[in-house]
């Protein structure tokens, strides 16, 4: 139905009879209501023809189409949501000229740039609550946008594209509002039909027609209609849309604390949420059930919590989340997609695994786009196969190792280094590359991995430790070869020494291991290719410099003057060696699972060789203290410091001549 053709009529009959269905008395009515509630009837007479031509008249232009209709039916209408209580007709509409001074929080990105001047005030008596139509705001059919402002609600005004949108959205609200009143059931036509699309949603959405389901969904919310947002809120997380979450009522039902209360956790630890924030999502307490929320919350926030599940569903869980820990997610999401026709919901209001999306291991490799292909997937009641694949992430096997010089999405490249080791599983490189005791610690993103680093810790300007993400290196698991990789590391300065682990875990293992440290910014590359403990080969490239080592000729293929030559320009020779390592040794670091994804992670030895005798060296106290910390004032702290002691090694030119031992005071960085 158009602008045009839309019914004024019986919509605003429909709204009056509803309205007037919820009041169970004249009690509950505000003064001067109740000739409307005995009547049914909220609004008014239609203005005549001639009065809107004299208000045009004396306001100096032609109202918008849907205003002009509705006036032709009713001049003025009472309750338009539940905070406008009368808007205006012919006679009240006026200029608002900016009337409150607004005008200063104009703002071109939310449109009110000048509206607060030329606006058109349509409210006659509101809780605090402006309603204006906008002259400098049309569309193609000359239909104003409104714009509703309350200073209660602390954000912007609320935009329309036309009276009709915003008599709908509040009409609307009044169905949302009654719908929760204490007093009795709000139940009428418009509830009933609403109800019947909620239910048909629900079990298209379990037929994988999610996007039919979505939409139904979606009015239903706006109606306030009790399932709807439990139900919605499931689809959207899966599609990776990112409004708060609330699941409705579910939060209230111990039959869904393992599926929508994590989510609800994963949500309350990214934004740093308090106490009450987490009592509030749970909708009170309700004793046992609150003490098992506060346990799941714990688990999420040390990035230890496991998604469990029933049946052979569950069991693909267990299969997919030990795929992912060692960053096989392509293996992991084939699995659970295989899985899906098989899982069941825990209770009637349960469409999808969403507890899948807060798992530590399992969540991030649920993109939107995989999100989707799960929700299109028949699934519990109505079964059937597994649909369509999507496009997949590469997966380790494809990855290579050369999408580590591709440019980030930041646009600034950033260091990093990673040790391959053959023969020797991920959980076994801690003790190869850290010694007898070193273990895996929790999962960890990038982010994360680098977060914690330097969380209230001492660093040294002549040790860099660091965590390492550790998985398969070559394709799934089993394939051989295992990794440790470090991103953002510090900067290697042109006189700074460099000591790889390439040697020690061959030495352990008996069997090869290569290292590879890179700085893009600076042009710098280093290769070690070490095998039973001792180094085969190995260059470092400085710019124009190039110093080999090891005992063997570099191969050709690897040859850093065929990659770094004259006629390299940007980050073609990093490319191009990457390259040439990965088709060298068969192997790969999985892109996904390292940009997006958690790997284990373990305390890497420093790369940096110990103190030469006169070294000077300098410590910072990092003191991380923000919410959501990053560490790019760690590294600039130290990056610093690195700057103030460079050179200081006797026999370097350059050198600061600083005295051995940490100097002055450590500054922090929080």
């Amino acid at each position: 139905m158009t602008e045009q053709t839309f019914d004024w009529r019986s919509f605003l009959v429909r709204w009056s009879e509803e309205w007037a269905g919820a009041c169970t008395g004249p009690e509950e009515l505000r003064d001067g209501d109740e000739e409307a509630w005995r009547a049914r009837w909220l609004g008014f007479d239609g203005a005549p023809a001639e009065r809107v031509a004299a208000a045009e008249t004396q306001l100096g232009c032609a109202l918008p189409p849907s205003y002009r209709q509705f006036l032709a039916v009713s001049d003025g209408w009472r309750h338009a949501g539940g905070f406008v209580y009368r808007l205006a007709g012919a006679d009240g509409a006026r200029w608002h000229r900016d009337a409150y001074g607004l005008s200063e929080y104009d703002d071109d990105e939310d449109g009110t740039q000048g509206m607060w001047q030329r606006a058109l005030q349509l409210d006659a008596e509101s809780d605090a609550t402006l309603v204006l139509l906008d002259p400098g705001d049309v569309d193609a059919d000359g239909e104003w946008a409104v714009y509703c402002h309350a200073s209660w609600r602390a954000a912007p005004p609320e935009r329309y594209p036309s009276f009709r949108a915003f008599m709908l959205a509040m009409y609307q609200e009044f169905h949302r509002l009654a719908a929760h009143r204490p007093a009795a059931p709000f139940v009428n036509a418009t509830t009933r039909a609403l109800d019947a699309r909620v239910e048909a949603a629900r079990l298209d959405a379990l037929a994988g027609a999610h996007e039919r389901a979505g939409a139904a969904l979606a009015e239903a919310v706006a109606f306030g209609r009790p399932r709807a947002a439990g139900l919605l809120d499931q689809l959207r997380r899966f599609e990776r849309q990112w409004p708060e979450p609330t699941f409705g009522e579910l939060p209230g039902d111990p039959a869904y604390l393992g599926e929508v209360v994590p989510v609800l956790a994963a949500h309350h630890v990214r934004n740093g949420h308090d106490a009450a924030a987490w009592g509030h999502k749970l909708r009170g307490d309700a004793g046992g059930r609150r003490t098992a929320a506060d346990e799941v919350l714990r688990q999420v926030r040390e990035r230890a919590y496991r998604y469990r599940a029933a049946g052979p569903f569950g069991e693909a869980v267990d299969r997919a989340r030990e795929q992912a820990r060692w960053g096989a997610t392509d293996a992991a999401w084939r699995t659970l997609r295989a899985a899906l026709p098989q899982w069941t919901p825990v209770g009637p209001d349960h469409l999808a695994p969403v507890g899948l999306l807060a798992d530590t291991l399992l969540g991030p490799l649920l993109t939107a786009e995989r999100g989707r292909e799960l929700l299109a997937t028949p699934r519990g009641p109505s079964g059937g196969a597994a649909g369509e694949p999507a496009r997949e992430e590469p997966g380790a096997a494809g990855d290579g190792l050369a999408w580590l010089a591709l440019e980030p999405r930041s646009g600034r490249p950033e260091p990093y280094r990673f040790v391959l080791v053959e023969g020797v599983a991920p959980d076994g490189l801690p003790a190869v590359l850290a010694g007898e005791g070193a273990v895996l610690d929790r999962p960890a993103t990038r982010w994360e991995a680098d977060r914690d680093r330097y969380r209230d810790r001492t660093v040294s300007s002549s040790e860099d430790p660091a965590p390492a993400l550790v998985g398969h290196g070559g394709g799934d698991v089993g394939a051989g070869w295992s990794f440790a990789f470090e991103a953002r590391t510090w900067p290697l300065s042109a006189g700074q020494r460099l000591a790889t682990p390439a040697v020690t875990a061959s030495g352990r293992t008996g069997g090869r291991a290569l290292a590879v440290a890179v700085a893009p910014e600076e042009g710098f590359f280093h290769l070690s290719v070490a095998e039973a403990g001792e180094e085969r080969y190995g260059f470092t490239v400085r710019g124009a410099e190039r110093d080999r080592s090891g005992a063997a000729p570099v191969p050709p293929a690897l040859d850093p003057d065929r990659h770094f030559g004259p006629h390299a320009h940007g980050r073609q020779g990093e490319h191009g060696l990457l390259t040439a390592l990965a088709a060298e040794f068969g192997v790969a670091l999985p892109r996904f699972a390292l940009t997006e994804g958690r790997l284990h992670t373990f305390a890497d030895p420093s790369w940096t060789p110990p103190r030469l005798p006169g070294e000077a060296y300098s410590e910072a106290r990092i003191v991380l203290t923000e919410p959501h910390p990053t560490s790019d004032s760690a590294r600039e702290a130290l990056s610093a410091l690195r700057a103030r002691t460079a050179g200081a090694v006797p026999g370097v030119p350059g050198a600061a001549g600083v005295p051995d031992g940490p100097t002055g005071r450590p500054p922090e960085a929080s």
